[in-house]
């Protein structure tokens, strides 16, 4: 009887086995789309603020247009004054004002020349951007996609494991089941191992000689008093061992486990 329930506990090790695997594969899933997500709306914003500098370049180099103007006629209007002074003061008044407007214009000038070449590398860098940006909208229009039959297809195979779980289930204990689905889940999906030589193969712990003649006996479910798993007999190449009642360990502080204080 207990054969057919360590037979069932191992077929049904795999199948859980799989089911967590796949389970933590579909909720990680939507974790890598969330952070290509966030770059893309990372990358939207920055377009926001670069298209911002360069409308207030646009806007700098009006200005600064509208000022050369502004200072071209100035001086076109003091230079027609030359014809008109009478005394040395007046042409030196008027000969630096005609100066002082042309080196205004002259730094206007060069201050358009600056802005317009700011204006052309934010111009070049929001059409890459914006090009970057279509490309990653599509490829996450894709992923998304692709994510979708991932996500489909690894519930298909959830599913059959579940069925496959439920045709095993209903025969066992239901506080075994408990703990070995608990242990699978912490133990890198292997619950049940056998005893080989005295020795746990699940954590390489010898165990007491009672504890192991128990387990040989096979009457019941027996957990590893160090790592938790449930345990089997499984006879060594040298054949059986018996243990005599001087050689047994204590087991008075080897109680089942207690799987709610891990």
């Amino acid at each position: 009887m207990m054969q057919e329930v360590f037979e069932k506990l191992r077929v049904l090790q795999g199948i859980l086995s799989d089911r967590y695997d796949i389970e933590r594969e579909i909720f990680e899933i939507p974790r890598m789309l969330t952070t290509k997500t966030e770059l893309l709306n990372r990358m939207k914003k920055q377009y926001v603020d670069k298209n911002q500098q360069v409308e207030e370049t646009r806007s700098d180099i009006i200005r600064s247009r509208g000022r050369l103007s502004d200072a071209e006629i100035l001086r076109e209007n003091y230079e027609k004054q030359m014809d008109e002074i009478k005394t040395q003061r007046e042409y030196e008044a008027l000969d630096k004002e005609i100066r002082d407007a042309s080196e205004k214009e002259q730094q206007l000038r060069k201050d358009i020349i600056r802005e317009e070449q700011e204006h052309e590398e934010l111009s070049y860098d929001l059409e890459r951007e914006e090009a970057m940006i279509e490309q990653q909208e599509e490829e996450l229009s894709e992923e998304q996609l692709h994510i979708k039959e991932e996500s489909e297809e690894k519930q298909k195979v959830l599913d059959d494991l579940k069925r496959e779980e439920g045709k095993i289930t209903p025969d066992l204990d239901v506080g075994i089941l408990f703990k070995f689905e608990r242990i699978i889940k912490s133990k890198a999906g292997v619950g049940i191992v056998p005893v080989l030589n005295s020795v746990c193969t699940g954590c390489h712990m010898r165990l007491p000689a009672q504890f192991e003649n128990e387990v040989r006996g096979g009457e019941s479910i027996k957990f590893c008093p160090y790592c938790s798993r449930v345990l089997f007999f499984e006879e060594s190449e040298e054949g059986p061992v018996f243990f005599h009642d001087d050689d047994a360990g204590s087991l008075a502080d080897l109680a089942d486990i207690d799987l709610e204080e891990e």
